[in-house]
């Protein structure tokens, strides 16, 4: 006898989803609520806030460019 799968939210309409590996779409309900969420990603109505540190921005030349980015 196997468990029932949990139950998720879908984060672009709430409807209620079962968490299972048939569900390709997972977390979302289907492929539009897929694309609605990632096309809010890509026009930037979600953002990763950001911090910034005041000692480290005082320690900076204003007139200096900007530190080179590092490969993750």
């Amino acid at each position: 006898m196997s468990a029932k799968p949990p139950l998720v939210t879908c984060p672009t309409c709430g409807k209620s989803v079962e968490w299972a590996p048939g569900n390709a779409w997972r977390p979302f309900c289907s492929e539009r609520c897929k694309l609605i969420d990632l096309g809010a990603w890509a026009t930037e109505r979600y953002r990763v806030p950001v911090t910034e540190d005041k000692d480290q921005l005082e320690a900076q030349d204003p007139d200096a460019a900007p530190p080179p980015a590092t490969a993750k």
